[in-house]
Order: structure tokens, then C-alpha cells, then sequence
């Protein structure tokens, strides 16, 4: 039996919620998940306790631990809110980005150009995750950070949808979104502040409409007006 560190095992669960591997509400039966990583009981819960905290399981005294759910209510705050806190983290990242970020912004684009040219859906949600998420550690805000990492949940396996393509045209927008993350890369590197949120705008309206069919066939109850329509949001 293979026995996993806290660190691999929470790693590990990272990753299968992200990619739905564990589906959100799924229950976490504590006993399956020692034995499948080869801990005890309380050095898992210790591992169940941080994902709790990072917004990846939720736990409670009589029921146990189980995925993140998405029901509606989250999702209206998550289609409410996500756009203007990546804008904001956007400007932010062109003011305060550094060079080793940026490296690493363009390692992460490379991942993901050859998960999403390369058709591996699960991939791309995971690099396209670490890519935003690198964006966000650039904008050196504690607050705006947390945020987004919270946030970034929920997108990625929201995004599971937008990486499988059902069409030609749906491959196309994917296809888009790699170079808009390039051109995203570029402003940032350039500061210019106005055309990252304007490119971070465009790259969520891109994507908006396919992640809703992760919770559809009726059209999702929400005020999801493009952010560019809010002005007052940045």
C-alpha cells in the first residue's frame, strides 16, 4: 500500500475535487480515504480540516465531511462576484508583478497551451487554475488573493464544461482563450493596467456561458451582466 504525507494526500484531494473526480456535495467517507492513502484517521482529518479551510470540503459534527457543494446560492455570488475581483487583481498584477512571477506566469501558459492543443480537459482546468492563480499572487493583496483563491474552485470545476468541446465552435473558443492569455501575459509584463482588465473582462465573457451549462438545462437564475455593462464595479 502506498502511504501518502499530509502534504501529497492534501495535494491529492486538490486535485480530484477540482477536476470533479469527487463530485461537489459528494460525502467523504473518512474510513475509504484512510485506506486509500494509507493514514490514519487523524492525520486525514487534520487533511480534511485544512481543505475545509481553503474552502474544498465542508464538515460538520453530525454528518461528516463532504465536497464543497455548488448550489444555486453559491453559484449567484460566484457569477456576481468573480469578474470584479480578477479585474481588480489584474490592475494590481500590472503594478506589482515581479520577474520571477512572470516566469512563472509564462511556465504556467505553456501548460496550458499543450493540455488545451493537446485535448486533455483535465489538464487544462489544472494549468488554467495555476495560471490565474499565479496572476493573483501577483497582486501582492492579501485580501483580493483570498478571494480569488476561493473562487478559483468553484471556476475550475465550473470550467470542466468549457474544456470539453462539443463543436467546432466550442474549439474555437478554447483556442481563444490560450491567446488571450497570452495577450493577458503581455499587458501585465508591459503595465498596462486598462487593456489587463479590458482582456480579463473579455476573457470571462468568453467562458461565462459554457461554465453555466455545468449547472443548466434551465438557464442558471442570475445576474451574470457582462462586467464590462458595470462601470462602477472596478
Amino acid at each position: 500500500m502506498t502511504r501518502f504525507s499530509k502534504d501529497d494526500c492534501l495535494a491529492d484531494m486538490r486535485r480530484r475535487i477540482l477536476s470533479t473526480d469527487l463530485q461537489p456535495g459528494h460525502d467523504l467517507d473518512e474510513v475509504g480515504l484512510a485506506e486509500r492513502y494509507g493514514m490514519s484517521r487523524t492525520p486525514l482529518r487534520e487533511v480534511l480540516q485544512r481543505l475545509q479551510g481553503e474552502g474544498y470540503v465542508v464538515m460538520s459534527q453530525n454528518r461528516g465531511a463532504k465536497v464543497a457543494s455548488m448550489d444555486i446560492a453559491v453559484l449567484r455570488t460566484f457569477f456576481q462576484t468573480a469578474p470584479m475581483v480578477y479585474a481588480n487583481i489584474a490592475r494590481l498584477a500590472c503594478e506589482n508583478r515581479t520577474s520571477a512571477q512572470l516566469d512563472a506566469l509564462k511556465v504556467a501558459q505553456v501548460d496550458f497551451t499543450k493540455a488545451t492543443k493537446g485535448g486533455k480537459p483535465d489538464d487544462a482546468a489544472l494549468a488554467n487554475h495555476k495560471f490565474h492563480a499565479t496572476i493573483g499572487h501577483m497582486a501582492h493583496n492579501a485580501y483580493l488573493v483570498a478571494a480569488l483563491d476561493r473562487l478559483l474552485i468553484d471556476h475550475t470545476r465550473l470550467s470542466q464544461t468549457f474544456y470539453r468541446p462539443a463543436s467546432p465552435s466550442e474549439t474555437m473558443l478554447v483556442l481563444k482563450a490560450v491567446e488571450q492569455h497570452d495577450a493577458m501575459i503581455a499587458a501585465i509584463e508591459a503595465g498596462e493596467g486598462a487593456l489587463a482588465i479590458d482582456l480579463t473582462i473579455q476573457h470571462w465573457d468568453l467562458s461565462r456561458d459554457r461554465m453555466e451549462r455545468f449547472v443548466r438545462p434551465n438557464p442558471l437564475p442570475v445576474d451574470v451582466i457582462p462586467l464590462k455593462d458595470r462601470e462602477n464595479a472596478i
